[in-house]
């Protein structure tokens, strides 16, 4: 026996004063009514409700069982009333995890535009520092990963980013931009330590020929293991980078840094949204995924056309 049920049975017949206007209030046949009541009546041990031909009265138990009956429901009504906005509602907190680049490069930029849209919700930005975070506590992790990345967790991508090549004005005044990829090892060049790794070879794609790689062997000026430093550098005319075009789209539009080599490429990314549960998501965590979503693939995009 469901007691909420039986309990808002109950209380159906005794505010509409009969088992059949009861039953047409609650779209239930009088006899499910009338059995719904007499399993409480036997589960209490006590006659709560006084029959007659025209109509039904409590009886003394019924009446003092109805007033806790009533605080009951509205507090189970209260309670499902809080959790529906938490789902529902714009409004509370929304926690969101991101490493160092992701949360100053994508994350960071668009914190004001969200909150003027959504002045009632409170973003928790935690910036993860060495190790992992587990997802279950946050609404949203924020990561970008290589193509082919595959992991046993429930990751929305919201975007694909591309390695492009820049350099700042400063750097471009003393050496006139190369022309061809060919051109690059005479230019000074700055490495993410991951791909000295790999013997400084950059693989470039053509839009035009995206079967086709050129592969370009780099002696590097400056090797770096940090986005942010390797991106400082360039910023400061140390020379040319591959850098990944969602976090220099906003050096790219005000100029700070300039793409060369355009159209080629290097590399392709993707960022995702990793989630605690695709289950009764809150209105805040899903609103916000759409930001996000919308905002990042314009700005790279508009990156890419510049």
């Amino acid at each position: 026996m469901d007691r909420l049920i039986t309990m808002r049975v109950f209380q159906t017949v005794a505010d509409q004063g009969g088992f059949a206007a009861a039953a047409r209030a609650l779209d239930m046949s009088p006899a499910t009514v009338t059995r719904f009541v007499a399993d409480l009546e036997r589960d209490v041990g006590a006659r709560l409700l006084q029959r007659s031909t025209r109509r039904v009265s409590l009886t003394e138990a019924g009446a003092a069982y109805l007033t806790r009956v009533r605080a009951i429901l509205a507090n189970v009504d209260e309670a499902r009333a809080v959790a529906q906005e938490y789902t529902m509602g714009m409004s509370g907190v929304l926690r969101v995890c991101a490493g160092p680049v992701v949360a100053t490069h994508v994350l960071a930029p668009l914190v004001a535009e969200f909150r003027a849209r959504n002045p009632a919700v409170r973003l928790d930005i935690h910036v993860r520092i060495g190790g992992d975070s587990p997802i279950a506590d946050h609404d949203i992790t924020l990561f970008s990963a290589p193509a082919g990345y595959d992991a046993d967790v429930i990751a929305r991508p919201f975007a694909s980013s591309v390695g492009v090549l820049c350099a700042a004005t400063a750097y471009l005044q003393r050496r006139p931009a190369p022309r061809t990829p060919q051109e690059l090892p005479e230019h000074d060049c700055l490495l993410a330590n991951h791909m000295h790794a790999h013997g400084g070879v950059v693989r470039l794609s053509h839009p035009e020929h995206a079967d086709r790689m050129t592969e370009v062997a780099l002696r590097p000026v400056c090797v770096v293991n940090h986005a942010d430093t390797l991106m400082a550098a360039t910023l400061g005319g140390a020379g040319i980078a591959v850098l990944s075009v969602d976090l220099v789209a906003e050096h790219l539009r005000s100029g700070a840094l300039v793409r060369v080599l355009a159209p080629w490429t290097c590399g392709r990314y993707t960022l995702y949204a990793a989630l605690p549960s695709c289950k009764f998501m809150p209105a805040r965590t899903r609103a916000f995924l759409e930001f996000l979503t919308e905002r990042t693939r314009v700005r790279i995009r508009e990156a890419l056309s510049e």
